[in-house]
């Protein structure tokens, strides 16, 4: 039994030592299956990277480019010879396999993709192509430039090259075509540098110079140029000239600069984002390729411009120029198309200075106006005047959409010339009474067109109004010292005396007095009715010379007051001629009557 126990026990250990050692093989197997599991799956990506399908080569050598199984292969392509090229650089020796065939469907895709592309671009040069079509065409084989760029520069450079050439002579040749056909579509009658705010109307060049009254007149308003910087018309559709030339329209400068620049920003902006999503470039590389393509037009545009603007004399126009450019500027920051920044500083560089010459000559040209060489002068609102106000009302309203202190500060020059030139001409007549009619007809007017379109805080309609109520007061006692100068004089005289505590001194002014009151009681009626009819004779805004009267027949009620207050006074309390004086009320009524109903 002993014996039996024992070999029994040495069984047993000779199985433990047993599973333990099939343990290990155990563990051992499982690392070498973990070892081979993981080579499979590289060796398979590897292969799977390596391996050339059938169906990509028949795709690639046989399928139109315009075919999406063409497509979808040579995207399958790129990403193969991408493979290969990383396994190359890791020493791969299989990639020896594939390299040829590889190599032959690139050759063979880049031919087929160079031909497709060029056929695109060569499209563009067919007379009346309209490029935008076979462009967006483009767009969607975007991935066969990436393709190029990848994996053959060269063919990329050529096919980036002939577009750069093609577009950029395609746009020229389009913008100085139309730019030549827009320009035959412009006013004829546009301003000279003899038309000027200070040229006197009767100055002709000679007996067979076209008058130029009607065309100064144009020059300096506004009217209804100023919508070509509305919302609706900024972005209105581009003028066509045959169209315009067959109804014979015309129109001024800035209508035609505002179709250019729009046909301008609106293709800029096109082809800025075409060029950014197909050459897939971005920042100064963008902007590079844009100005190879846009650069010759941007300067045949430039030099248009430069040369237009030297024999430009229309204030009005360059300013609207100017805020069209400041608007599309904006519009070309909200398409986030920063291209075309540097070209729109360019050309504000060329307006500004003409801009602000033109107004220096206007200024200049008020200044040196002798008002004896306008021949003959009436009281009315002189044309110079009528035309500071048309044009600085035209200005004023305009710069308030994008206020600029420069404008403000050339106006200002303007303005202080044209009231200094109103002064001279007012002195030109004998009496202070038509000086004061003149002055009041001038200032009145240029306040109403001022009011008509700029802003009543204006520093130009405030300046104004307070020239105009000083000379209106002034043209008021003026106009009331001959009827009732003596009256006004006594009374001032009376006050004074009251002032200083000498009433006493009224005593021996009795008959004075009476004379006063007596030659009031009789004459007042006609004088005021006299006055009336002088002022409205006298002033062209019939507005102006209703409140002119009022004020002088307030200022008469006034006089009479204080006239029965210095009459309370115990020294002329006694005196019998004051039962002839009128009522103060009877007065205000009677006076009522007289007031003008405009």
């Amino acid at each position: 039994m002993e014996q039996m126990l024992g070999a029994f026990q040495s069984d047993l250990s000779s199985i433990s030592s047993e599973i333990r050692t099939l343990q290990e093989q155990s563990g051992a197997m499982n690392i070498r299956l973990r070892n081979r599991q993981a080579v499979r799956g590289k060796l398979g990506e590897l292969v799977d990277g390596l391996v050339v399908p059938s169906a990509l080569v028949t795709a690639i050598l046989e399928a139109p480019v315009t075919e999406p199984r063409f497509l979808e292969q040579l995207q399958e392509l790129d990403a193969k010879a991408a493979a290969v090229r990383e396994q190359e650089a890791r020493g791969t020796a299989a990639c020896a396999d594939v390299r040829g065939v590889l190599d032959r469907l690139r050759i063979k895709a880049v031919t087929k993709i160079r031909e497709f592309i060029l056929q695109k671009i060569y499209s563009f040069r067919k007379p009346m192509t309209n490029y935008q079509i076979p462009q967006t065409a483009l767009l969607k084989y975007r991935f066969f430039y990436q393709f190029l760029l990848g994996n053959e520069r060269a063919t990329a450079k050529e096919i980036r090259d002939e577009y750069v050439e093609t577009l950029s002579k395609i746009y020229l040749s389009y913008y100085r075509s139309y730019l030549g056909r827009l320009m035959k579509v412009q006013y004829e009658e546009v301003a000279e540098k003899d038309d000027l705010m200070g040229v006197e109307d009767t100055a002709k060049k000679g007996f067979f110079s076209k008058p130029s009254l009607r065309s100064r007149n144009t020059i300096f308003t506004l009217g209804t140029r100023g919508s070509v910087i509305s919302p609706t018309e900024l972005e209105a559709p581009i003028l066509v000239p045959h169209t315009a030339q067959r109804g014979e329209q015309r129109y001024p400068f800035e209508a035609l600069f505002r179709s250019q620049h729009y046909a301008l920003l609106d293709n800029s902006c096109r082809e800025y984002l075409f060029i950014c999503e197909f050459f897939v470039v971005s920042g100064s590389a963008a902007h590079d390729l844009f100005h190879a393509v846009m650069g010759r037009t941007l300067n045949m545009t430039l030099k248009h411009l430069e040369s237009y603007l030297t024999d430009c004399y229309d204030a009005i126009a360059v300013f609207l120029c100017i805020h069209i450019v400041l608007r599309f500027r904006n519009i070309a920051a909200k398409r986030d198309v920063p291209a075309l920044d540097r070209y729109w500083e360019q050309v504000l560089t060329l307006l500004w200075p003409r801009f602000e010459l033109i107004l220096e000559m206007n200024v200049q040209s008020v200044r040196s106006t002798d008002p004896q060489r306008l021949g003959g002068l009436d009281t009315r609102p002189h044309y110079i005047t009528r035309r500071y106000a048309e044009f600085s009302s035209a200005l004023v309203s305009i710069n308030q959409t994008i206020p600029n202190e420069r404008t403000m500060q050339l106006l200002g020059q303007l303005q202080v010339e044209v009231e200094n030139f109103v002064l001279r001409v007012a002195a030109e007549f004998s009496s202070r009474k038509e000086q004061l009619v003149f002055l009041i007809n001038n200032y009145d007017m240029m306040l109403g067109v001022l009011m008509e379109r700029a802003a009543d805080d204006s520093k130009e309609v405030e300046s104004f109004q307070q020239l105009l109520n000083a000379r209106t007061q002034e043209f008021i006692e003026e106009l009331l010292s001959p009827p009732f100068g003596g009256l006004v004089a006594f009374v001032k005289e009376a006050e004074a005396l009251i002032e200083r505590g000498q009433a006493e001194r009224l005593r021996g002014e009795e008959a004075r007095v009476t004379q006063l009151i007596r030659g009031f009681g009789s004459s007042w009626k006609s004088s005021v009715e006299s006055l009336s009819q002088d002022v409205m004779r006298s002033f062209t805004n019939f507005k102006n010379g209703t409140s002119i009267i009022q004020g002088a027949l307030t200022q008469l009620i006034q006089l009479y007051h204080r006239f029965h207050r210095v009459l309370s006074q115990p020294q002329l309390r006694a005196l019998p001629a004051r039962a002839e004086l009128i009522n103060i009320h009877h007065l205000m009524v009677e006076l009522k009557k007289h007031k003008p109903n405009f």
